[in-house]
């Protein structure tokens, strides 16, 4: 199985650890980062969707005119661009990118975010769209005809051209986000590559199967893909004391913006907080300090230790049937260089060498 590596930009530099800049979208920033994510080996970089953030097709474009051969996997929540008009958005990306396009569908599991842009819909209601809307894409790429027609519950419309085509066939890469049933069961119907938070072993086992026995129903198999933020030091003590300091300054941070616990609302959510209430030190080397601060807001568990000890556990996780890795830095920009440098190449060895071994 071939493994992917994918990176995090954003339009400026900001973590949990770093305070924004003033500066709303640093055009240098995105090059630099960019560029390091190519250099470094990256495949490709999710561009993430905030509604309070820019417009991630623009913000990949930027990025793809900085670089020749990197992926950009932009996230998009269905209901809010119609979907004829998305379906042009992102062929028209990967046309001008020469195929470097992905989609990362995100229904979403925040109800009041989903407000901030119009969105009154049930969560169940928005997987429900998310599956009419997603066809709706796949017909307008795929199907041979110079229009595409469509009469379901949440679209209408007829004569929709089907002239913007991907370069990628049949289509671009579609990734899903969401832990919840539903969220299995349109990613087991329509997903490329099922993305999920940093999970102990035994969660992803669990939620891998539900994946794959839902997806045996429409005769398909889905790659799963894995999100981390791995947290690199010469030696193991040092990568654990580099954590410690994460912590601190995540907890600083936190109470100088007046920043209190935060109740999840959505299941992947749930799902670290359930494996992180067990410790903040997991299969030896999964940490869940950031993510018990934060509420495990987004994708915040860590793999500690040096880049032999953090590439020795991605690839147990690749043992589990992982072959994506999404992975992003507590310093955004550094941690993107070291990890091409230390942690990328070291990794596809080590996989290499498992494979040759099992073949043998």
């Amino acid at each position: 199985m071939t493994i992917e590596f994918i990176g995090m930009i954003h339009h400026r530099e900001a973590s949990e650890i770093i305070a924004p800049p003033p500066v709303i979208f640093d055009r240098g920033y995105v090059k630099d980062f960019a560029q390091a994510a190519e250099a470094g080996g990256f495949d490709k970089v999710l561009v993430g969707y905030y509604s309070d953030g820019p417009d991630g097709f623009l913000l990949a474009a930027s990025a793809a005119a900085h670089t020749e051969k990197l992926g950009f996997l932009v996230a998009h929540r269905p209901g809010f661009v119609a979907p004829t008009l998305a379906a042009r958005k992102f062929a028209t990306l990967d046309q001008m990118t020469g195929g470097r396009a992905a989609m990362h569908v995100i229904s979403g599991g925040d109800d009041v975010d989903q407000f901030r842009d119009g969105d009154t819909l049930s969560k169940e209601d928005r997987y429900a769209r998310t599956d009419e809307y997603v066809t709706i894409l796949k017909r307008i790429w795929t199907e041979p005809g110079p229009t595409v027609d469509h009469e379901g519950r949440f679209y209408r419309f007829a004569g929709t051209s089907t002239a913007q085509r991907c370069v990628q066939q049949p289509c671009i890469p579609i990734y899903f986000g969401g832990a919840s049933d539903a969220a299995i069961a349109v990613s087991a119907k329509h997903a490329d590559v099922y993305a999920l938070w940093g999970e102990t072993h035994e969660q992803v086992r669990e939620i891998t199967t539900r994946l794959q026995n839902e997806a045996a129903k429409h005769n398909r198999s889905v790659r799963v893909s894995l999100s981390l933020r791995p947290i690199l030091a010469a030696t193991e003590d040092e990568a654990w004391a580099r954590a410690e300091s994460i912590k601190q300054r995540i907890i600083e941070r936190r109470a100088a913006m007046g920043l209190g616990a935060r109740n999840p609302v959505n299941e992947g959510s749930k799902r670290i907080l359930a494996a992180a209430a067990k410790g903040e030190r997991l299969d030896k080397r999964l940490w869940t300090g950031a993510a018990l601060l934060t509420g495990a807001s987004g994708n915040t568990t860590a793999l500690v230790g040096t880049p032999h000890q953090v590439a020795e556990a991605l690839c147990e996780y690749y043992d589990l049937g992982v072959t994506t890795f999404l992975i992003r830095g507590f310093n955004p920009l550094a941690d993107n260089i070291a990890y091409g440098r230390d942690l990328l190449p070291l990794t596809r060895q080590m996989i290499a060498e498992r494979a040759a071994a099992k073949a043998a």
